[in-house]
């Protein structure tokens, strides 16, 4: 039980640096219209790789604030949990970078979806070792990333949207809104 307080305090700084670099992300993607497959690709997958450069050292440093141990038995779980459906997305991201006559305009709508839904198939899977919100948050993923293509499929014809805007709420939004919740329900004093 004591992990799961220590998890939650670098889970809500993480989650805010992805929830930034996911605004500042779209806001690139859509200023300089980056609608491409490669481009889209390539932006997404550089916004991917500081995050996790960036979650990696938030929670390498709340591990030597603890004075624990970084690569524990607990961390090699969570990533063990995580690495499936992420590395499905990387393929998809690779793919549409390098290979964009593989990946048409057409899939790029379709692409964030997709990314969300394995993204929250990865947060489920590794909140079997972390709080229970984190399940639930995967859950939210994936709902809403189901529910919001097969509307998208049923009106598309009338809808002209950026995939920019979906990444910014799935990745930008979605994160600074659970960061948020987190500081605010985080306790003050943990015993971990």
């Amino acid at each position: 039980m004591e992990r799961s307080a220590v998890y939650r305090r670098a889970l809500a700084p993480i989650m805010l640096l992805a929830g930034v670099i996911g605004v500042a992300a779209t806001s690139v993607g859509v200023i300089f219209q980056l609608d491409s497959p490669r481009v889209f690709g390539a932006l997404w997958m550089g916004s991917a790789a500081i995050v996790i450069v960036g979650a990696f050292l938030i929670a390498r440093r709340q591990a030597i604030k603890a004075n624990e141990p970084f690569w524990s038995p607990p961390t090699r779980r969570v990533a063990e949990s995580l690495m499936p459906p992420l590395t499905a997305g990387m393929v998809l991201g690779v793919l549409s970078t390098l290979i964009p006559k593989f990946i048409s305009v057409e899939f790029i709508l379709p692409l964030p979806f997709l990314w969300a839904l394995l993204y929250g198939c990865a947060l489920h899977s590794a909140g079997f070792f972390m709080p229970r919100s984190i399940k639930w948050f995967g859950w939210l993923y994936i709902g809403l990333a189901c529910g919001i293509l097969s509307v998208l499929d049923i009106v598309q014809p009338d809808l002209d949207f950026s995939p920019h805007c979906f990444m910014g709420f799935f990745f930008g939004g979605l994160h600074l809104a659970y960061g948020i919740y987190l500081y605010l329900t985080e306790k003050k004093n943990p015993i971990a």
